[in-house]
């Protein structure tokens, strides 16, 4: 009989790839303390419109009432993980088996959040400024890709979006046709060396670049979203995080309750991208 072979369990843990997530550079979360629990809602004032008028010594002034615009910010969003804490496995086990699965819960809910809200505030981008071919997409290589970036910018000036603060969400591969492109004014990436030799994308035309895995795909058309944080509001906070006494298992049990909200509140301050590779 062939002597048995023991099972050494290393202490170190293999890598783990988490997709990168945007929500906080790219929404708006001032509303974010003011959000209790589940149903609740945020509802957001926006600066009166004041009419101005040509000046009449026989009218005289009209004084109009300030009457701010409202909009509601739902707070329906819930996520949720939960683990058990197995008193014989986490005595045996020589890792921090609890607090490596915490960490792991709370980046696959930034993840699991990031995804609801980039695979939905896409279809409220104002009709005006979807780059789409008319539904079914349109080709980008690296020989136009700066082109539309460029015609992203122009649609949020013929809006009077600010420059500041823009924001560009790109997939991997688009990322890479910016970095094959010939950038030959390194500047426009806001940088003293090209893309082709540091790798970086900086900024281009005044958007901040951000590449992530997390924007909605179907049929091959990826929608790549630009803007400012004008364009959507997010509210998100952990109300539970808890441990209790399982009743049919020794151990305990850790769980956790996300609530979140999100809702496109100016729809000419994004831009739709709808993009496919040739």
């Amino acid at each position: 009989m062939a002597n048995a072979l023991s099972v050494v369990y290393s202490k170190k843990l293999n890598a783990k790839f988490y997709k990168s997530t945007v929500l906080a550079a790219i929404c708006n979360t001032n509303w974010e303390g003011e959000i209790q629990s589940e149903g609740s809602k945020v509802v957001i004032r926006t600066r009166p419109d004041i009419t101005i008028g040509d000046y009449d010594r026989a009218t005289g002034v009209v004084y109009q009432d300030l009457e701010p615009a409202t909009t509601e910010l739902p707070i329906d969003k819930t996520k949720y993980y939960g683990f058990i804490d197995d008193y014989i496995q986490t005595a045996q086990a020589d890792i921090a088996l609890v607090n490596e699965s915490a960490a792991d819960a709370a980046e696959g809910m930034k993840i699991a959040v990031d995804g609801d809200v980039l695979g939905n505030i896409y279809t409220d981008v104002h009709a005006d400024n979807k780059i789409d071919g008319g539904g079914t997409g349109v080709v980008v290589d690296k020989t136009n890709v700066l082109d539309y970036i460029v015609d992203m910018g122009t649609l949020l000036d013929e809006k009077n979006v600010p420059e500041s603060g823009r924001w560009l969400v790109l997939p991997p591969w688009m990322c890479g046709m910016i970095k094959k492109s010939e950038l030959k004014d390194a500047s426009l990436a806001g940088d003293g060396t090209s893309i082709m030799r540091n790798g970086r994308l900086g900024m281009i035309d005044r958007f901040t670049l951000y590449c992530s895995n997390n924007l909605a795909v179907a049929t091959g058309v990826t929608q790549c979203m630009a803007g400012t944080k004008d364009f959507t509001g997010f509210a998100s906070q952990f109300i539970k995080h808890e441990s209790l006494t399982l009743e049919k298992h020794f151990g305990i049990g850790h769980r956790g309750l996300q609530v979140y909200g999100y809702k496109v509140l100016k729809p000419e301050a994004g831009v739709l991208l709808a993009a496919k590779k040739s």
